[in-house]
């Protein structure tokens, strides 16, 4: 699988973050801290709408 980390993980240290793998039907996450350890898998549409629910609830008033 090929990993990618955060573009936000660039503070600090840069390894307190998740880090994602795109397959054409899941999503998998895993500890960038850990990679050895398990990963949880997700669903494509399931895990655009928990990005597009993080966007409106980041946003100041939404």
């Amino acid at each position: 699988m090929n990993w990618r980390k955060s573009t936000y993980s660039s503070g600090g240290d840069g390894d307190t973050c998740v880090e994602i793998a795109e397959s054409v039907t899941h999503i998998a996450i895993r500890d960038s801290k850990a990679p050895a350890r398990a990963t949880l898998s997700v669903p494509v549409p399931a895990f655009a709408a928990f990005v597009e629910g993080v966007k409106r609830h980041s946003r100041p008033g939404a």
